[in-house]
């Protein structure tokens, strides 16, 4: 049986690997001369290769130590202990400890009290599905408190929402409380985040070695223009005008684009996919020749910043391992059609510089040995309260066709670990759909 998957990021890849290793005969398609998608890595100037979006493993995620183990990336995989703090009123407040987090301003003591219950609740909810109902201003209100609300997780999530999260549901903030409980580990539960020297890529290029070892196909700068359908049954893909034939046909890529790949698919399945929303996102990348703060993450609470966060890997990253670089990833968060998607690489390098020299007045852009703006339309997508469109199956009406997508992986976020996890769960419906062909 031959199976051809589209897509060569991160999802693509593994998916390919899986499969693979039970025997399967995989081609991967990529469009861009690179495998790794959202996972690929940017080249400096220098030669040195970073992640070109920001990337973490915590202690918890199992399947990625397990892949890392499996590839032998085990001494490769470094943790240390990081910080998080809040830029609140013009100055940044740590937020790594009991003390630290009852001396913080914005908050009275029944304030922190409340955040505090909130934070032990999510982590004892099991049933998430009593969340889908609830929107998230409504769950963090009742748990935080309206002060608490609009001081912190307010300002967050319009950030992070490009301003629209009303009709988002509790599950959303439920998993992020989860995640952020799983970076504790050791005996002292400190903070801890991991990173694999050479960035996300090099799990990625062992996987992908993998997979060709296996006898599987490599195709890249090979956009697929159409999955060919007749009578209701997908039977091949179309790349440079010529058709080749496969037995089963995955897409890993998102929806809005997947769309456009099955127009002889039905109406009402194209229309679902077409319903599915997403949010977009602009990331400057400063590589400074000192560190600009030491936390892993700044969380911002102030209106009228344009980035939704600090976020600075090389607090838990040897410089060392990034060719003597500190990295410091700026992400902004916006719809697919903001007008924030239309200003150029240089608006937006300005603008990011400006405001950072807001905040750091000691900062100065002498310490900027580069500076890249990376962007994409189509990152997380998003799920709506009473909307049962919005996490499409695996399967699809097409007779051998399947999806594997990020929109799929709900409510837990997405990233390494949720992806390789999905993956896995891909290849296993995978091989029941050719059990079935058989």
């Amino acid at each position: 049986m031959r199976i051809g998957i589209i897509g060569g990021g991160l999802l693509g890849i593994s998916l390919a690997y899986f499969l693979s290793e039970q025997g399967e005969h995989v081609e991967v398609f990529e469009a861009s001369p690179n495998i790794g998608g959202l996972a690929g890595p940017c080249l400096l100037p220098d030669g040195t290769k970073v992640d070109r979006f920001y990337h973490a493993i915590l202690p918890s995620d199992a399947q990625m130590l397990e892949l890392c183990n499996t590839v032998g990336l085990t001494d490769d995989l470094k943790f240390k202990e990081t910080k998080m703090g809040f830029y609140f009123e013009g100055k940044i407040h740590s937020m790594n400890n009991i003390v630290e987090f009852f001396r913080f301003p914005p908050l009275n003591w029944i304030d922190r009290f409340r955040l505090g219950l909130t934070v032990l609740n999510a982590q004892i909810i099991r049933d998430w599905k009593n969340l889908e109902n609830i929107s998230v201003e409504e769950w963090l209100t009742t748990w935080s408190g309206k002060n608490t609300y609009e001081n912190i997780w307010r300002p967050l999530l319009k950030a992070k929402f490009d301003g629209n999260f009303r009709d988002l549901p509790a599950t959303y903030i439920w998993s992020r409380l989860v995640r952020m409980k799983s970076t504790r580990g050791g005996a002292a539960q400190k903070e801890l985040a991991g990173h694999l020297v050479g960035g996300y890529i090099s799990l990625i290029d062992r996987l992908c070695e993998g997979f060709l070892e296996n006898g599987g196909k490599l195709h890249l700068e090979q956009p697929i223009q159409e999955i060919m359908i007749q009578d209701g049954t997908a039977w091949g893909v179309r790349f440079e005008g010529e058709a080749q034939p496969f037995d089963i046909v995955i897409s890993t890529l998102q929806t809005p684009i997947f769309v456009r790949l099955i127009p002889d698919a039905p109406t009402q399945y194209r229309e679902m996919l077409e319903s599915i929303k997403y949010l977009g996102i602009i990331v400057g990348l400063a590589v400074l020749d000192r560190s600009l703060s030491g936390y892993w993450t700044i969380n911002i609470t102030a209106e009228g910043i344009p980035f939704t966060g600090i976020i600075e890997t090389t607090s838990y990253i040897d410089p060392k391992y990034v060719g003597g670089h500190h990295l410091v990833y700026l992400p902004k968060y916006t719809s697919p059609s903001s007008d924030w998607q239309k200003r150029t690489d240089e608006e937006i390098q300005e603008i990011w510089l400006e405001q950072l020299e807001r905040m750091f007045p000691e900062f100065d852009r002498s310490w900027i040995r580069y500076f890249f703006v990376h962007r994409e339309r189509y990152v997380e997508p998003l799920h709506l309260i009473g909307d049962d469109n919005s996490v499409p199956t695996i399967t699809t009406p097409v007779k051998r066709l399947l999806l594997a997508t990020t929109a799929q992986i709900y409510p837990m976020l997405t990233n390494g670990e949720s992806v390789t996890i999905h993956a896995k769960r891909v290849a296993a419906e995978c091989l029941r759909a050719l059990k079935l062909e058989v």
